[in-house]
């Protein structure tokens, strides 16, 4: 049996990490002393209209703690905190282990593959829509729960095969993706989009279009697009239009978790969703709208940073 490490089991991974245990896999959650203590007690409950779950006693480890290699790493934390979470679970990789990350952007293969070898990492993403709420259950919002995943080489591999057999016998979606590059270039561009408008305008979707201003959200997707077409992972004419639909429609109450960090007064990933993206793009178009939304981004971390500090030194 493939011996599955889950790092974190918040939103994402208590979800898929609790749908993998229901389906009786080898899985242990690998979480910080708080998150520990919370789950012996309540254990690791998930609401979802797929089916709720308590599972009373998840097999949890600190990282001090690991004492083998486990043969597949998922790793779904805030992307700016990579580099942390790289040496919470570095104990448990061995020469066999696969790390499936399922971050936002790309520039964590790149980080993944000096620490590791670029042989150990798949691309991998989901598409789900999950909080932890006050009693710090699992609350899924929406009618996806997807993990896609793949070699970035592209193709078939046998341990890609093996993984997806397990997953099959869980109670998610997933899909072993022959061209996870792409995959993950086309939810770039619709993550880096939709954050870029809501975060801007600080509203939904359905408040920006009430407003008059879905043409904002089409140059967002133009430009995000043509971004990735530089790179050669040109959005499908589907995908565009995908994207386009949902980020123009009426009533939606659609945001960013950007968003809903910013309202919080947290950390956000700016740099990997935004900046990152403008770094790849071509030097002879300007991305005015693209760069607005960068600029926006970074005065509210500057702001956040100095009010932080503020309060450090009262």
């Amino acid at each position: 049996m493939t011996r599955f490490l889950m790092v974190g089991a918040g939103a994402l991974g208590g979800y898929f990490g609790g749908r993998l245990l229901q389906a009786g896999e080898d899985v242990t959650f690998l979480v910080r002393a708080r998150r520990a203590q919370q789950l012996r007690q309540t254990g690791l409950v998930i609401r979802s209209a797929f089916g709720d779950a308590t599972i009373e006693h998840p097999p949890l480890v600190r990282s001090e703690d690991i004492d083998g290699h486990y043969d597949v790493v998922i790793v779904g934390c805030k992307a700016y905190d990579l580099p942390a979470t790289i040496e919470s679970f570095a104990p448990a990789v061995g020469p066999g282990t696969v790390i499936i990350p399922v971050l936002n952007g790309l520039r964590h293969l790149d980080e993944l593959g000096r620490r590791f070898g670029a042989d150990r990492v798949l691309g991998g993403l989901c598409m789900i829509s999950a909080v932890l709420d006050d009693a710090g259950r699992v609350i899924h919002l929406n009618d996806l729960h997807a993990l896609n995943f793949g070699e970035t080489g592209g193709g078939r591999s046998a341990r890609v095969d093996a993984i997806g057999q397990a997953f099959a016998r869980a109670n998610f979606q997933h899909h072993v993706s022959e061209d996870i590059l792409q995959a993950m270039w086309e939810k770039w561009v619709f993550i880096a989009s939709l954050a870029g408008m809501t975060c801007l305008m600080r509203a939904s979707v359905g408040d920006i279009v009430q407003a008059g201003g879905k043409d904002i959200a089409a140059r967002l997707v133009d430009e995000c697009a043509a971004i990735a077409a530089h790179q050669g992972h040109a959005p499908s004419s589907a995908a565009l239009a995908r994207n386009k639909a949902a980020l123009a429609s009426a009533g939606s109450t659609l945001t960013a978790s950007m968003l809903k960090d910013m309202e919080r007064g947290l950390r956000i990933e700016a740099d990997q969703i935004i900046s990152d993206l403008l770094r790849r793009a071509p030097e002879s178009a300007s991305f005015d709208t693209l760069r607005t939304v960068q600029a926006h981004l970074l005065a509210y971390e500057a702001r956040r940073a100095r009010e932080s500090k503020e309060g450090a030194g009262q």
